[in-house]
């Protein structure tokens, strides 16, 4: 597995856990179908990019040539888990100062999609993929406008949307992108 494949399982599965958590606080009529939208989007990246992953070429076209290297492992490296665990302090950080001081967990989901947006920033540059900046800036937004609203004592169902729903679509949107693990076109 290379570090974009690993990249769209793990934003998949966060995205899939945005969407659940959020869809909490909307009426079951709504909330109920985007979980199983959220599931079904992310088993079918699954389905999809690893139908990809393991396509033949025709049996009349001539063969690939051998590989000249294995392919390369995923590598967490340093820089990766300095990433990782500066998000770490951040969300507890935050979620310290948050609920326990300033009591406004209205404002959490907020807080963690605009870490979450942030940390992909760092990401972008450890695993070397501009892609995840893009990602990242959305999210933040996202967590911002959630965190925002939460100020202005907007309804749950709305920050739940802004700084929830969203980013996990966002998540799930960006497994589906095309991306360097796309296999090459058959000659």
């Amino acid at each position: 597995m290379n570090k974009e494949r690993v990249g769209r399982i793990i934003g998949g599965s966060f995205g899939v856990v945005f969407v659940q958590i959020s869809a909490g606080k909307l009426p079951t009529a709504v909330g109920g179908p985007l979980r199983l939208l959220a599931i079904a989007a992310f088993v079918g990246m699954l389905v999809v990019k690893r139908r990809g992953a393991t396509a033949r070429p025709a049996e009349d076209a001539a063969p690939a040539p051998a590989p000249a290297a294995p392919a390369p492992r995923v590598g967490f490296g340093r820089r990766y888990w300095y990433v990782v665990a500066a998000e770490a302090v951040a969300l507890l950080g935050g979620l310290v100062l948050i609920n326990p001081v300033l009591h406004a967990p209205q404002v959490t989901v907020g807080w963690i999609a605009f870490v979450v947006g942030v940390h992909f920033f760092g990401l972008a540059t450890a695993w070397q993929l501009p892609s995840l900046r893009t990602l990242g800036a959305a999210m933040a937004a996202c967590g911002l406008g959630g965190m925002v609203l939460a100020c202005f004592g907007a309804p749950a169902a709305v920050i739940a949307v802004v700084a929830g729903i969203a980013p996990g679509a966002l998540l799930l949107a960006w497994t589906w992108r095309p991306g360097a693990a796309a296999p090459a076109a058959v000659r």
